[in-house]
């Protein structure tokens, strides 16, 4: 009999903290509408230079730090790489967050369910399967699983290079991750946090979790970053580290920088280091939507011809409405913006680091698939894999990606009041 493993992460009493500064201090209030209309034109002028060769690049530039497992140089070398690019890209106060990743720090644990991975005996209505447990964040699993254990041999990886590289263990001790802002023109003090998360597991190259999200983070802020495109509110761009060890990295950034909000320093500067949170938009696994495991465990080889873009919220948050009046923007967004593949919404946002905010601010991720009824049930054969790897993804998949880079870039350019100079746009 085949076990079922279910990740829960043990973010308790840190998440616990947090919990209490949103009762304590300011509660969320929606923000005022922008100034003024976005125009379709602009938005497509931004479309335009999200282009997938470029998306392929970035991609390809992260694998170069192999899996960039939490605590390793191979992950240090990977944040000072995207620093680099950031810079590079000209978006605004490029920062470091500086935390510690300690034994005494809430660890992901993983304990054996009993429960059989796809149980036989057919349903009650004579189905051969159907309903087949339920997936974390409150998804319901139907049809067949295959098993979603994490790889923990170094050895699986065939490509010696790759496994030197990624030979390095992981250690407790300082962290540090990366942000840099797109700043207002009028709302300074405003802004949308876009996450991912650059660290990775499996002895691959983590190339869809999480270079996939990565990448569109970071190419989003190359094209907002632009000197011909401003934006009312800010944007905060930024990739958080430790993801894979239990959200730690979002959880440090939330704990340090939450009660800055909206603070203008200096005095009089209009500055405001920690610009009031709108809404926090994460981007995990882009890539792979080949359908459901087949009887036998094996997956399609293909993207599949429905395959879309999961936006999800969480109907179990604080902030439920307003997260899923959110999520649907998005979806309006990708239903007149995006060029191949539309988006569905879900309520079952779980693991990953919007999970941090969601209390606290309207928070949405946008995924592959769903993370708890099909990422849960093993649809994404490469999840945690050593063979995570560039090699293994095709155009198709890297395009589902894209697809969801476009949904967000026109759903913000509508949120923080987009304009693209006329003079600009005559030689682009």
């Amino acid at each position: 009999m085949v076990l079922k493993k279910t990740a829960i992460f043990a973010t308790g009493l840190i998440a616990g903290a947090l919990i209490i500064f949103a009762y304590l201090f300011k509660p969320y209030t929606a923000p005022a509408a922008i100034g003024s209309e976005v125009s379709d034109a602009d938005i497509n002028t931004l479309i335009s230079r999200l282009t997938l060769a470029n998306y392929k690049g970035t991609i390809k530039g992260l694998t170069t730090f192999g899996d960039r497992r939490q605590g390793t140089k191979r992950n240090e070398d990977a944040v000072g790489w995207i620093e680099a690019q950031l810079k590079s890209y000209g978006c605004s106060d490029v920062e470091r967050l500086d935390f510690v990743n300690s034994d005494t720090a809430p660890q992901p644990k993983f304990p054996l369910s009993l429960e059989e991975l796809n149980p036989s005996g057919g349903t009650a209505t004579g189905g051969v399967i159907g309903r087949n447990g339920s997936g974390p964040g409150g998804a319901s699993q139907f049809g067949y699983s295959a098993p979603t254990d994490k790889e923990q041999d170094p050895m699986s990886q065939s490509n010696e290079a790759l496994r030197a590289l990624n030979m390095e263990p992981s250690s407790f001790g300082a962290r540090q991750e990366i942000y840099c802002t797109k700043i207002g023109t009028t709302h300074p003090d405003e802004m949308y946090i876009i996450g991912a998360h650059m660290d990775g597991i499996g002895w691959g190259e983590a190339v869809n979790d999480d270079a996939s999200g990565t990448a569109l983070v970071m190419e989003l802020a190359r094209i907002f970053s632009a000197p011909d495109v401003q934006t009312e509110r800010s944007i905060r761009f930024i990739l958080f580290n430790n993801e894979e060890a239990g959200l730690l990295g979002s959880i440090a950034y939330a704990k340090q920088r939450y009660l800055l909000q909206g603070k203008e320093e200096p005095a009089g500067s209009g500055k405001y280091p920690e610009p009031k949170w709108l809404g926090m938009i994460q981007h995990d696994m882009m890539l792979f939507d080949h359908g459901a495991p087949k009887a036998d465990g094996s997956i399609n080889k293909n993207q599949r011809a429905e395959a879309d873009v999961n936006i999800e919220f969480q109907s179990k948050s604080k902030l439920a409405k307003e997260s899923r009046e959110l999520a649907f923007l998005f979806k309006d967004a990708n239903d007149k913006f995006a060029t191949d593949y539309p988006a569905n919404v879900g309520p079952h946002m779980i693991n990953t680091d919007s999970r941090v905010f969601q209390d606290f601010v309207p928070s949405i991720s946008l995924r592959e698939n769903e993370r708890g009824a099909h990422i849960g049930a093993g649809w994404d054969p490469h999840w945690h894999q050593h063979t995570d790897m560039f090699i293994n993804f095709t155009d198709d998949d890297f395009r589902l990606g894209l697809n969801a880079g476009q949904t967000t870039l026109s759903a913000l350019s509508q949120l923080t009041g987009l304009t693209v100079k006329l003079s600009s746009k005559k030689n682009k």
